[in-house]
């Protein structure tokens, strides 16, 4: 059909008619919030290029939570600092770690809340890397012990899912095979399945003081420009034993997430990620755009693309919008 015949405005004219015919929905069930959390007590420290966004102590961490679960938001993962790192990094592991006392505490007071642990060495190490270090780069099968022990010992303190970001080479297969071994085959597995090296990671290393301390992550992260190659690191993690399979970072990559989305039948996640949430704060604060429109708007290009699950730092701004309709 053409105009005259077929005139697409008729069905834009008002909003209900927009309503009815609208083929993506966002749910305040798509969203997971990030939360970072720190040793001490009392503490409530802003990122400064994260605006509303802080690192968190285990009991300002539970106060975060309740709000997090107020707002209808399903699930937060969580991001670790610990008091102090070192060479293997033994804080991810440990059964006082900061993450497994801040899972403890959260599945004790708040425990309908999902809690997803991040299973990644970078925080811990003393040289910022995600891995132990050999020759002066990451040692990627030496590596997948500690992995695989730091998803354990989530599982041990009450996780309800881990997710392993690491991008080391099998570690999926890793962490499946302990965490069957010892109990805990009905624990699922987001896997950060295509995580590229991207510059939009700025502000989250500031959030979990994890800069790398030499080099960069380009000999273990996805090089930007293969999207074909995403195809194949999924493929891995599913074979290996991934629940759910993520992209990561997710407005440069829809059209990864759209290729993800369209070959794969496993949920979907993206994370909308610490750069991209810092970019329309700041054009907001300078008056450039609506920061609420920006925001859903590209939570729904997310979803858009064919993401289930959205992890973002717009989780709660986002549902209060949800809610108001």
């Amino acid at each position: 059909m053409l105009f005259p015949d077929y005139r697409p405005r008729r069905l834009r004219k008002n909003e209900n008619l927009r309503r009815m015919i609208r083929e993506t929905s966002l749910s305040v069930d798509n969203l997971i919030e990030p939360l970072f959390v720190v040793p001490g007590k009392g503490v409530r420290k802003p990122i400064t290029s994260m605006p509303g966004v802080f690192q968190l102590s285990v009991d300002e961490l539970i106060r975060e939570a309740r709000e997090v679960q107020a707002a209808g938001i399903p699930a937060v993962i969580l991001f670790g600092i610990p008091d102090k790192k070192d060479d293997r990094a033994s804080g991810a592991y440990a059964s006082e770690g900061i993450i497994q006392r801040a899972v403890r505490a959260l599945k004790d007071q708040v425990p309908d809340l999902i809690v997803i642990g991040d299973v990644c060495l970078c925080e811990y190490m003393s040289h910022g890397h995600c891995g132990l270090i050999q020759d002066g780069d990451v040692d990627n099968d030496a590596t997948l012990e500690l992995l695989a022990r730091t998803a354990l010992a989530q599982a041990k303190a009450g996780i309800d899912m881990v997710a392993p970001s690491d991008m080391m080479d099998g570690r999926v297969a890793e962490i499946r095979q302990a965490l069957d071994e010892n109990g805990y085959e009905n624990l699922p597995i987001l896997a950060y399945s295509a995580k590229y090296a991207s510059a939009f990671y700025g502000p989250f290393r500031e959030a979990a003081e994890s800069a790398p301390q030499f080099g960069d992550r380009r000999s273990y992260q996805m090089d930007p420009p293969n999207a074909r190659e995403a195809i194949r690191e999924v493929s891995l993690d599913v074979e290996e034993g991934a629940d759910i399979i993520m992209v990561k970072p997710a407005l440069a990559y829809l059209d990864v997430i759209c290729r993800v989305r369209e070959e794969f039948d496993l949920p979907v996640a993206a994370y909308n990620v610490s750069g991209e949430y810092a970019m329309v704060k700041a054009a907001a604060q300078q008056g450039w755009l609506d920061e609420e429109r920006v925001m859903m708007e590209i939570l729904t290009a997310i979803r858009r693309a064919g993401a289930d699950l959205i992890l973002t730092y717009f989780a709660r701004p986002a549902a209060a919008k949800l809610r108001k309709g």
